[in-house]
């Protein structure tokens, strides 16, 4: 498929595939598409860690990788080393106790004894993406994706140095002008069908209106694509390639905690809902009794970012640790991100199937294309 994202990143299809999970990143571009590890929590040993396996795996093919660079966040939260006796003091006793109420109403065990908790540490300040891309800009990588917005000029003059595009997502028109106009190179134009943080304009809508406000500057689009025919209207819109990520959570190499898979093999596609409930910015997870917890009556308004995410995630351990105990309160809890398309999501396949049969129903559409036009 020859397009100009196909062609400015090297590969065979423009399929674009987000993952916090390294194997599908690497069955990705092994598959002629282009996998894109999400790297927010990441350490930099971590990240070395992962992208030097990666490496091993895809012989020279291009990957990139992603991280969040939100122009609003509580910036003391962001740039402080965190131990636990700081997190307590960073993070309010109303929204601390209600957490504690939730678990102890849902019976969620404690972790056992010994078990480290975890933080909920996000680079998401400049200095925390920084050193993150200290580490990929050490790795071949072909892409940066910024998240939350368009990064800093510097960022973007570093990536162009190192020889990777610079990609920005977007959920409005004003945004990917604004992107635009900072010099990225791609546009992701990002529907509110998709999982994690998304705005509240549909796919649909807003693909052709980025397209008309960024040209010539090719847009990605995303939000509720998983198949071939979800592609090809997205390049109908004037889209140049598609960028995927809740469709990888299911599949066989996907690390996603096996309740939360169970539930979204099971669910529907109006079993989602957008909560800020898991990083204190509006995201699309799963429907569960922890989103509607947030949603009620008596529930604290979230935290900045990302204090909401290091008040919860001690909290999601323990539940995802217990959740595999069907019709616990721990499973009842358990959510992740996850778009709309999240009803199709069915059944367990290889990455590597899901990208050719996404391009296998491509090309069977654009076939029923050309029919169409020679019958005219």
């Amino acid at each position: 498929m020859k397009t100009a994202v196909s062609e400015m990143l090297g590969v065979e299809f423009p399929i674009l595939a987000f993952s916090h999970c390294r194997d599908v990143v690497a069955a990705v571009t092994n598959a002629g598409g282009f996998g894109v590890l999400g790297a927010v929590a990441h350490t930099p040993h971590g990240l070395d860690v992962d992208l030097a396996w990666i490496d091993e795996q895809v012989k020279g093919k291009p990957y990139g990788v992603d991280l969040l660079l939100p122009a609003k966040y509580d910036s003391e939260a962001a740039n402080k080393t965190l131990d636990r006796e700081t997190v307590r003091q960073l993070l309010p006793a109303e929204a601390q106790q209600f957490v504690d109420d939730i678990l102890r109403r849902y019976e969620v065990p404690s972790l056992a004894e010994g078990t480290d908790a975890a933080l909920g540490r996000m680079n998401v300040s400049p200095a925390g993406v920084s050193s993150l891309l200290d580490v990929a800009f050490s790795h071949p990588i072909k892409l940066f994706a910024s998240a939350l917005g368009a990064p800093p000029a510097e960022i973007i003059e570093r990536a162009h140095s190192h020889g990777a595009a610079v990609a920005a997502l977007a959920g409005k028109a004003d945004h990917a002008l604004r992107h635009n106009a900072s010099g990225v190179d791609l546009i992701v134009a990002q529907g509110t069908e998709a999982g994690g943080h998304t705005g509240t304009i549909s796919t649909m809508v807003l693909v052709p209106e980025v397209v008309d406000a960024v040209s010539p500057t090719p847009v990605l689009a995303a939000g509720g694509i998983a198949n071939g025919r979800q592609m090809a209207a997205a390049l109908a819109l004037g889209a140049q390639g598609v960028w995927c990520g809740s469709v990888w959570l299911t599949t066989a190499e996907a690390e996603t905690n096996p309740s939360v898979k169970k539930k979204f093999l099971a669910a529907k596609s109006a079993d989602t809902v957008r909560s800020r409930s898991m990083t204190g910015k509006p995201a699309r997870m799963l429907r569960s009794a922890w989103t509607d917890e947030w949603d009620g009556p008596d529930a604290p308004a979230a935290l900045a970012m990302p204090l909401q995410s290091l008040l919860v995630t001690p909290a999601h351990q323990r539940i995802n640790r217990s959740a595999a105990r069907p019709g616990s309160g721990a499973e009842k809890l358990a959510t992740y991100f996850v778009g709309q398309v999240v009803g199709s999501m069915n059944s367990v396949k290889p990455a590597r199937q899901v990208v050719f049969e996404m391009v296998e129903e491509y090309s069977d559409v654009a076939g029923r294309f050309a029919d169409q036009l020679r019958s005219l």
